[in-house]
Parts: structure tokens; C-alpha cells; sequence
């Protein structure tokens, strides 16, 4: 089964074409482009080039997968946005994915492969990615599961959180900017959503063809445009 996998919760922009069996799961092809100010004008193109690349039609597509975020809303709806149009087009279900989740289950794959090879255990690792206005979207994974909620914080805030669930390491783009902050070792892989893990967390609705779900945007923060609540005189 073909699947499009497309997440813009970040400055990088990824599409990327997997190919989902009951064996596991295969990138066939895969474009990352980052920049946090480009993300309509690279994601489309990036689809067609991983379509390409793999010698395959957007009718051959069974699913479309999208990371939901968090992530800031200019460039996060982009991505939902397109996986959204071309399920409803295509007429194939849309799957959506916590962005951070994908980064914590390669983050904590990986470590505890190294920590069953030093013969150490392995323990919690922050995830974060920048969120701009000197904030992070946060969580903490243990054994590739989520054991904090999503949320928005300051750094310091989210140093004290970590400290307290005896986080061991750090892996983001926001954990490498606020570095100092955090006071935790940052791994330099994986620093941005990885394409393989957003469609593995997708992987066994893919294969039972369970029904598509709104893609719903994990924003975490109140938009700043709102409603006025009250009426302005437009005669002075």
C-alpha cells in the first residue's frame, strides 16, 4: 500500500512516499527542505518530485498520512491542508499523527539500542521544537511512548518538568536553541518530524483500512487575531 506522508509542523518541509506492508515499513522516495517562511511554496512541489521519483501516480496513493503538530499555524496548516484536499479528492483517508510523537519514537529507539548495548538502562527524552516567542513545544517519551501531554512552555519551565521526570537527554530544534536552559545533553538526530516514524505511528490504520480522520491541528495556543467584543464606531 502507497502512502504520502507530508508534515509542515516545522521549518521542514517533508513529503516523502511510503510503502506500508504487513511486514513493516519502506520510504520509497523522500524530499526535506527547511525554511520556516516557505512552506506553501515547497510542499506541493516536494509531493510531486517523491510521486516521481517512485514511478507512481497519486491514484496509486491507499492513504495520506500528515503530521498535526504542534507547530505554529502559518506553516502547520499548510501541510493538513494539502493532505486534506487530496484525500478528499483522491477519495483516500487522511491519517493524522503527533508531530512530536514521530520525533520521540525514533529519539527513544535509539537510545535505548545504545543504552542495550553500554548495558545501561534506558530513560525519558525530552522532545521539543521551537515555537517561537522564546517557547517550545514540548514532550517527554519513555520506550517510544508519550508520557507527557503536548504543551507550549518557556524553557525554564520545561527544565523543571524534565528535571523532575529525571529526563537523561534532549532531541529538537527547540532543545538545541535553548540548549543552556534545559542544562540536558542534545542529540543532533533527529532534530526535525522523521517521515518513516510518522507513517509507522499510521501504519496499523493504514493496513485496516480504518476509516480517515479529520486532521485536526494540534496548535496549543489561542490564535492571535480574535473576535472584537466590541462594536467600533466607523463615524469620527
Amino acid at each position: 500500500m502507497l502512502v504520502l506522508v507530508v508534515d509542515s509542523s516545522t521549518p521542514a518541509v517533508t513529503a516523502a512516499l511510503a510503502e506500508v506492508t504487513a511486514a513493516g515499513v519502506a520510504l520509497r522516495a523522500q524530499r526535506r527542505s527547511v525554511d520556516a517562511r516557505a512552506h506553501g511554496e515547497l510542499l506541493a512541489p516536494a509531493v510531486g518530485e517523491v510521486l516521481a521519483e517512485a514511478g507512481a501516480r497519486p491514484t496509486d496513493l491507499a492513504a495520506i498520512v500528515a503530521g498535526l503538530g504542534p507547530g505554529p499555524f502559518t506553516g502547520l496548516r499548510v501541510g493538513l491542508v494539502t493532505a486534506a484536499s487530496m484525500g478528499q479528492v483522491l477519495g483516500v483517508p487522511t491519517y493524522g499523527v503527533c508531530s512530536l510523537d514521530a520525533l520521540g519514537l525514533a529519539a527513544t529507539r535509539d537510545l535505548d539500542v545504545t543504552a542495550a548495548r553500554d548495558g545501561a538502562p534506558g530513560g525519558p527524552v525530552l522532545v521539543a521544537t521551537d515555537a517561537r516567542r522564546r517557547e517550545v513545544y514540548w514532550a517527554v517519551y519513555a520506550a517510544g511512548q508519550r508520557v507527557t501531554e503536548p504543551a507550549v512552555d518557556a524553557p525554564a519551565v520545561v527544565a523543571a518538568r524534565a528535571a523532575a521526570l529525571a529526563v537523561g537527554a534532549a532531541v529538537g530544534e527547540g532543545a538545541e536553541r535553548y540548549a543552556d536552559v534545559l542544562g540536558l545533553p542534545v542529540r543532533s538526530e533527529p532534530r526535525f518530524p522523521p517521515a518513516e516514524e510518522l507513517v509507522t505511528l499510521a501504519a496499523e490504520r493504514v493496513l485496516r483500512g480504518a476509516p480517515g480522520e479529520p486532521l485536526t491541528p494540534l496548535y496549543l495556543r489561542r490564535p492571535d487575531a480574535v473576535e472584537p467584543t466590541t462594536r467600533k464606531p466607523v463615524l469620527r
